[in-house]
């Protein structure tokens, strides 16, 4: 199965949702008026998409419609991905780190899929022909150790850890000298996933920030945020939270086959102005992929 072919098939429940929704305004509605358009606002507000990207996209896509003196549904609907896919597509250089000596530090709360998304990264950078370390700095959960050890094997590649309740910032500088000396391209961080200690974990961050900047002066870093796309609204909420206590550069969506609401990555990047970089559509390594707007629009309007 092609990546495009995983992508739909992943997004498969979110397609269902949003085409009934959209199916039933356009069959409804003989004539893109007024009523039309508070219909659809609605639709894309129950496929989670929020209020604040749809009072963005909808002014939008009115202009297009009337400009171009639209009448045909299928028309207004591509006018409609296009719009949301304008507004999800992420800056040139989103993905520049994966072309340079980088450390990508992970964050998010336990459960959302962060260390086997992680063991996915590495997997996807070192087939890409990288030399991928990782650190295992999540020392609170033996569990993450343990998944990384296992992912570290499958793919190949270098782990540095320690015994559960090391100190994480111990684990990173460990993993630095490593990096160094054995010529590293990728280093990928694993981080403790506790919001409900705001302050330990902004402490945490920020000694291990000091490590990279002392250490790794002139290596970009990326702070990607992994999120599960099934928790919906939930998942705005923790955005917000790690939004307050760092600055993250990329969101990964998983577990979006498991959702009906795929909307939320639209949502997401109109609420935080961070771009979506990553989705998974499954459970296997090629399932995780680089988030690109106007396949994740075909793949949701076919």
């Amino acid at each position: 199965m092609g990546l495009f072919e995983r992508l739909k098939e992943g997004l498969s429940k979110t397609s269902s949702s949003i085409a009934n929704g959209l199916d039933a305004v356009f069959g409804d509605y003989s004539q893109v008026d007024d009523e039309f358009f508070e219909e659809l606002e609605e639709v894309l507000i129950m496929a989670d998409v929020g209020m604040k990207a749809t009072g963005e996209i909808l002014p939008r896509m009115r202009s297009r419609v009337y400009e171009e003196h639209l009448k045909k549904p299928e028309d207004v609907k591509r006018v409609l991905a296009e719009t949301i896919a304008e507004q999800l597509r992420p800056h040139e250089d989103a993905y520049a780190f994966t072309e340079q000596r980088s450390v990508v530090l992970v964050i998010g709360v336990n459960g959302v899929g962060k260390t086997t998304t992680i063991g996915k990264l590495a997997m996807k950078y070192k087939n890409a022909g990288k030399k991928v370390i990782l650190a295992a700095a999540d020392t609170f959960r033996a569990a993450a150790i343990e998944q990384l050890e296992v992912w570290a094997e499958r793919a190949g590649v270098e782990l540095v850890s320690k015994p559960e309740g090391s100190d994480p910032a111990a684990v990173i500088y460990d993993a630095v000298q490593a990096f160094n000396s054995h010529g590293g391209d990728i280093l990928i961080c694993d981080t403790a996933g506790r919001l409900h200690n705001k302050k330990n974990l902004m402490e945490e961050l920020g000694k291990i920030n000091r490590i990279l900047a002392r250490s790794l002066p002139d290596v970009r870093k990326e702070v990607l945020l992994v999120l599960d796309a099934t928790t919906g609204q939930n998942a705005i909420s923790q955005a917000r939270e790690f939004a307050a206590v760092c600055e993250p550069t990329g969101i990964i969506l998983t577990k979006m086959d498991g959702s009906a609401k795929g909307g939320i990555v639209i949502a997401i990047s109109s609420e935080f102005d961070i771009p979506v970089k990553y989705i998974g559509v499954g459970e296997h390594a090629e399932d995780l992929q680089e988030f690109d707007p106007d396949a994740f629009m075909r793949a949701l309007f076919q």
